[in-house]
């Protein structure tokens, strides 16, 4: 009698700790399941973007349709984005941004593109230099140096980063240019310096352009030029290069993010080809966040 009640017992122990340890797996799995899926509900299925108007924007709006996707894409400005975004890595919370680089985040933060199997942010990209019609006849020194403007994401990121850090761009810009001599020489190359003729640039308020636009600025001044420096959107940007009242925009995103205003405007302006090579856009996470592509935003 006595022998049969341990048997029992033995038994009765040995199920008990085997629903233990079955159970437990099963709640890590669930947790982990569950820690994945609710990464949408703790965004509350917003991908935070920048301004409405940029191709970035349009090209996440065009991913959420095709990865059918139960997310919105608020859009805000670059400012409002990058700061959405230091707030989240300072809580260590989830958050999907549209991004591009060259950027000064990707030197800040530990971060990661999710993978885009079906090309919605399509491939590579590159920042063109996009001149008004006439330029070349009117302004032949400044053409030159707009012409043979060309850096790399590694300059620009160090440039961005610094103004981040509340440098003065001039100060930056000025910084990058007298380290950087040898490159400078060769964008000037051939080119004669004139006495006070005006230059307009125009850019859109990106950390990429703000860098880039004032670089160039300061070497269209060293180089005799009174230059004219102005912040509009993307559309306005590009108007303003077509009609003329600009001379000329280091800042255009091809051939996906400003493609429409491409489009729109052939023949009305004149691309002088890529000033930096191996740009990128998509959508962009803390490397914290265990998730890879964004078809793992899918419910």
């Amino acid at each position: 009698m006595i022998k049969n009640s341990w048997k029992k017992f033995g038994v009765v122990v040995v199920s008990l700790l085997a629903l233990t340890i079955v159970g437990c797996s099963s709640a890590s799995d669930e947790d982990k399941s569950t820690a994945d899926s609710s990464y949408g509900e703790q965004m509350d299925y917003k991908i935070t973007g920048i301004d409405a108007g940029a191709g970035v924007v349009q090209a996440a709006e065009n991913a959420v349709t095709e990865y059918n996707l139960d997310y919105t894409v608020q859009t805000s400005s670059g400012a409002a984005m990058t700061q959405a975004l230091s707030d989240a890595i300072e809580n260590e919370e989830p958050i999907v941004i549209t991004g591009w680089s060259p950027h000064w985040m990707f030197s800040k933060y530990d971060l990661k593109y999710l993978e885009d199997p079906k090309e919605a942010f399509g491939g590579a990209e590159h920042i063109n230099t996009v001149a008004r019609l006439g330029l070349k006849e009117d302004k032949p020194d400044a053409y030159k140096i707009l012409d043979q403007f060309e850096w790399t994401s590694e300059d620009m990121e160090a440039v961005m980063l610094k103004i981040n850090d509340g440098e003065d761009v001039k100060e930056v810009a000025r910084q990058w240019i007298t380290d950087n001599e040898d490159k400078v020489s060769k964008w000037t190359e051939g080119a004669t310096k004139v006495d006070g003729e005006s230059v307009k640039l125009a850019y859109v308020a990106w950390d990429t352009e703000i860098a880039s636009t004032n670089l160039i600025g300061l070497v269209l001044e060293d180089m005799g030029y009174d230059v004219t420096l102005t912040q509009v959107e993307s559309g306005p940007m590009w108007a303003s290069i077509a009609s003329g009242d600009a001379d000329a925009i280091v800042a255009a995103w091809l051939p996906g993010t400003h493609e429409k205003y491409m489009a729109d405007y052939e023949g009305q302006v004149e691309d002088l080809g890529p000033n930096l090579e191996g740009a990128k856009i998509g959508l962009v996470v803390p490397s914290y966040m265990d998730i890879d592509s964004i078809e793992d935003l899918v419910k």
